[in-house]
């Protein structure tokens, strides 16, 4: 699957662990350790979701999650809370989070929630995306057009499931890129031309529209 995360873990170990867990489920994580750094990154960069630990040094998780909802953004915030703490669980849904997980927990849950978190912001009831005979599931990993499965690379699945989030919107390289790659990876606008093509052979290629200068739409 293809969702942008910023995780905001002060505690190295468990930021580290956290970020190469959801990686691993395909979640395109970009890893911060304070609140200062997390408020501006969430401002100025687009991300699908947000995970937040609460009890950061300096600006508090609570307290960048009240400014981040004062200015408007509406990105979904799951909290990682103490698991003793209810308190802190009450605080942060009414300061506008959207799902908690309490530590310690486990990656899958974390992945689950966030999946969980991009239906509901979608409107969908299954974890299945669905435009016209295209059928893909993010959590089973299988892509279906017209019922015939077929075979993606990782990146084609990343890219479908992007296109799929963005149907009728214009979707630019640079959004693509930040969706397939980390910002320390090696990024290319030439690869993102042969995986949309090779996509276009195995979806049709009627499916997307390439708009010189801005980018693709689907659907």
């Amino acid at each position: 699957m293809t969702i942008r995360i910023l995780l905001v873990e002060d505690d190295q170990d468990i930021g580290a662990r956290l970020k190469e867990g959801l990686a691993s489920f395909g979640f395109v994580v970009e890893h911060v350790e304070d609140g200062e750094h997390a408020l501006s990154f969430a401002l100025q960069e687009e991300f699908d979701a947000i995970v937040l630990d609460l009890g950061l040094p300096g600006l508090s998780g609570i307290e960048v999650l009240r400014r981040l909802r004062r200015t408007g953004a509406a990105t979904p915030v799951l909290i990682l809370t103490a698991r003793s703490s209810w308190t802190e669980k009450v605080e942060g849904l009414n300061a506008g989070a959207d799902d908690y997980v309490a530590k310690p927990f486990h990656v899958d849950e974390v992945a689950a929630r966030l999946r969980a978190l991009m239906r509901r912001v979608a409107g969908q009831a299954t974890s299945e995306l669905r435009h016209g005979d295209i059928v893909l599931d993010p959590v089973a990993g299988t892509a279906n057009v017209a019922g015939q499965p077929i075979e993606l690379t990782a990146q084609e699945f990343r890219l479908l499931h992007l296109f799929l989030h963005r149907v009728g919107r214009v979707v630019t390289q640079a959004e693509l890129l930040d969706h397939l790659y980390g910002l320390n990876e090696e990024r290319s606008s030439n690869t993102i031309e042969v995986y949309v093509g090779r996509l276009r052979r195995k979806i049709g290629r009627d499916t997307m529209r390439t708009l010189r200068g801005l980018g693709y739409r689907f659907g």
